[in-house]
């Protein structure tokens, strides 16, 4: 299994940088962050310093979105990053959360996803797409290589990923909300003629190694307020008797609206409707054996990266944990 590490871009980029370094120096062979440019820093500024801080990792945003930027502006941003530094990006892509309301955007449709998808890869490894209706190819692109990994949790989000992309992230460390999403990857990609093996899966959630097992969950009950965002999507959609699991959809039903200026923050009071059993089921906490048990779990069903979101007050601890004490028992 692959180990990433998710970052929030906040300033100064230095740390975040220094950071990085020190995932990698802990044997962290990815390194994400957030993309949403009115809460965080531009990631992709931040990312070129990352690289050349950096020996082997690999770096992307968890995730961008079809509606921020123009597509043959992130194709190049990925292309010119690849070149300098030698195909070390991935791109991690959704229909758009924080980055789009912020700005009083809605979320990207999931055609326009595809489309996005299909648009900025082709550019990025230097093919010619059309764009509106002109026929556009970045020129200078040699060698290019540019993975799209798609992160979703509704059923045709999940069809989407296995006829289309190269990866699907699962922003839940919940092992039977894995088996369900992964299984629905897998079959799609069969259905669509593709091998589901091709598929990089990868899964993404906090992670605090101690034994304070309380404090752990306080720290880390934002998840459950940022994943709740999307599940009120897929609620509204199919309905709380639906195709998605309850084990994802029941907990919303407290839940009464969402402050972004404490997206993805510790202490989030827009998360109070999270229940411990919640924070328990899509996180990881406890001492190291726990962590390691989970993720075993989840290797079983075919995992092959857990990215860290690392935002709580023992970061450097959680990460010298994992290089000391968990990565080694996952290789």
């Amino acid at each position: 299994m692959d180990f990433g590490v998710v970052l929030q871009t906040d300033p100064p980029a230095r740390e975040v940088i220094r950071l990085m370094k020190a995932a990698e120096d802990c044997g962290f062979g990815y390194g994400w962050t957030f993309d949403s440019v009115v809460l965080w820093q531009e990631p992709f500024v931040i990312y070129s310093q990352i690289l050349a801080a950096t020996s082997a990792m690999t770096v992307g945003p968890m995730v961008t979105s079809p509606g921020t930027r123009d597509w043959s502006v992130l194709a190049s941003l990925f292309a010119t990053l690849n070149d300098m530094f030698g195909n070390r990006t991935v791109c991690g892509i959704g229909r758009g959360d924080s980055a789009h309301r912020v700005i009083g955007k809605r979320p990207s449709t999931l055609a326009t996803v595809r489309d996005a998808m299909h648009a900025i890869k082709e550019l990025a490894e230097g093919r010619e797409v059309v764009l509106g209706d002109t026929p556009v190819r970045i020129p200078w692109v040699r060698g290019g290589r540019l993975e799209m990994w798609m992160a979703g949790y509704g059923p045709k989000a999940l069809q989407l990923a296995g006829e289309h992309a190269d990866g699907f992230i699962l922003q839940c460390a919940d092992p039977a909300i894995a088996e369900w999403t992964i299984g629905s990857v897998r079959e799609a990609a069969r259905a669509a003629g593709r091998d589901p093996a091709g598929i990089t899966i990868c899964v993404a959630a906090p992670a605090y190694v101690g034994d304070d097992l309380p404090h752990q969950r306080d720290q880390l009950r934002w998840f459950g307020g940022m994943v709740g965002n999307h599940v009120a999507d897929l609620v509204a959609r199919y309905g709380e008797s639906g195709p998605v699991p309850h084990e994802l959809t029941d907990y919303i039903r407290e839940r009464q609206g969402y402050d972004y200026a404490h997206h993805g923050k510790a202490g989030n009071p827009s998360t109070d409707f999270v229940p411990d059993e919640i924070v328990d089921r899509f996180c990881l906490t406890g001492p190291a054996g726990a962590h390691v048990a989970r993720l075993q779990e989840l290797a079983a069903l075919g995992v092959d990266q857990f990215a860290v979101y690392l935002m709580h007050d023992q970061r450097e601890q959680t990460l010298h944990a994992y290089g000391e004490q968990i990565i080694g028992k996952l290789g």
